[in-house]
């Protein structure tokens, strides 16, 4: 993917009426800007500037603060002009508009981003670490972006890298030197071993994975029959009341979506139909969607109304579950019935008087599978899990194999898997992928 010499331009602040609004410029030669917009020779680099904005015919858009990045030295590695008026979208657009007149383009989606990452200034890691503290759910979440973006899991990649280099420099010596009689596999230090990388790889892809948690969280199903309570279990944890609450059986009809955030953790938690024989053909759909729901479903919580106890349905229900999906059995409305005469294995609570939350909340952390004290040491992605994956499952196959240049085929595929992660070898279509998820003006 070869990277545009153009200059482009983009709003870099979120759309509406604000106080400031910024109009960002990029490429390697802003001159007609500064003196078409600005009406300036020269600006001091990296000094706010106040500044009259004009357009093509010396009108005055808008009066602001004028910021010079010289390149190298900016976001993006080119020349970079950020001017900053008033947050009105028509005086932003009115920018735009003169920019244009003056040569430049409007940006694509995450394009200052990805000229950055073309120009070195960030790998891909760091690239959607940039998406990732946009989105960030909860402060875990954001501080391990912020960790990702200042380049942590890069380097940790990075000492890998030189590790894996280092030992298929051995591994390939020996079979260029091969009837030089000098045994380069004797010569492997230890620290530079398969086993000692693998265990390297390992705890980077635990770190990895664990931390996907907190980037992308878990997918919660609130399953059980009619009226068990479900609605008023969603609407106490959110704390709003979201789900339509009555009495009558089948009110939920469609399922509703709401996130909360337990100690950094968000859990996507879905209100769903609940399950039972009907011949309401609107109601079937409902139920139809809830099984669609729970075949996506991380883990599911389970309600029953205390009052009625285990049902037959209840049971029918559990015994139709996946045995490798979670299951969260919550007895609800624990304050109409003290003894309720439930197992441990059963949360009791109250939807009505908020008893129990607590206890069902720290339930989520645990079944999510993360031990949660502080934010996570980086933040990765799917992809980034799937590479370390493919890395450590050709570590693994080099290990396996006795013939020497199998050996070194093997390490030379972990090492392109692990360079895939960084964006060292990566292909182009992967790069559009990534970086059509940012904002224009990013």
């Amino acid at each position: 993917m070869a990277i545009k010499n153009d200059v482009i331009v983009a709003i870099a602040t979120a759309p509406g009426p604000s106080g400031v609004g910024v109009v960002r410029l990029s490429g390697f030669d802003l001159t007609p800007f500064v003196s078409g917009i600005l009406k300036k020779n020269v600006l001091t680099p990296r000094f706010a500037e106040l500044s009259w904005f004009h357009d093509t015919t010396g009108d005055i858009i808008d009066q602001g603060l004028a910021l010079w990045f010289p390149a190298p030295y900016s976001y993006t590695g080119e020349d970079v002009l950020e001017l900053q008026g008033h947050g009105s979208m028509m005086v932003l657009s009115s920018l735009i508009s003169a920019c244009q007149s003056f040569g430049a383009r409007l940006a694509m989606p995450g394009e200052f981003t990805q000229r950055a990452f073309f120009n070195g200034k960030l790998d891909l890691t760091q690239a959607e670490a940039v998406i990732d503290l946009i989105h960030a759910d909860s402060q875990a979440c954001a501080k391990g972006a912020l960790r990702s973006l200042s380049g942590v899991f890069s380097k940790k990649v990075s000492v890998l890298r030189e590790s894996l280099i280092e030992l298929r420099m051995f591994i390939e010596g020996s079979i260029d030197f091969s009837e030089e009689g000098y045994d380069f596999l004797a010569t492997i230090p230890p620290h530079l071993s398969p086993q000692c990388i693998e265990e390297q790889l390992f705890s980077l892809l635990k770190d990895a994975s664990d931390s996907l948690v907190f980037n992308q969280g878990r997918q919660v199903v609130l399953i059980g029959a009619p009226n068990a309570g479900k609605s008023s279990i969603l609407n106490a944890l959110s704390q709003d009341d979201l789900a339509i609450v009555t009495e009558i059986p089948g009110t939920t009809r469609d399922a509703i979506k709401h996130q909360i955030v337990v100690q950094g953790i968000p859990f996507h938690i879905i209100d769903t139909a609940g399950l039972r024989e009907t011949t309401d053909r609107i109601e079937l759909v409902g139920i139809e969607k809830t099984w669609q729901a729970i075949d996506k479903a991380d883990m599911v919580l389970l309600v029953i109304d205390v009052e009625k106890g285990i049902t037959l349905t209840d049971q029918q229900l559990i015994d139709r579950l996946s045995a490798s999906l979670p299951i969260i059995k919550v007895a609800n409305k624990i304050d109409l019935l003290a003894d309720a005469g439930l197992s441990d294995q059963w949360i009791k609570v109250s939807a009505k008087t908020m008893f129990g939350l607590d206890e069902l909340k720290n339930k989520l952390i645990e079944v999510s599978g993360v031990k949660v004290s502080t934010a996570p040491p980086f933040l990765a992605r799917e992809r980034h899990v799937a590479e370390l994956k493919t890395c450590l499952h050709h570590l693994r196959l080099s290990q396996q194999v006795s013939e020497i240049e199998f050996v070194a085929e093997e390490l030379r595929l972990t090492q392109q898997a692990l360079n895939s992660v960084t964006g060292e070898f990566t292909a182009d279509d992967l790069l559009g992928e990534v970086f059509s998820k940012f904002c224009i003006g990013k």
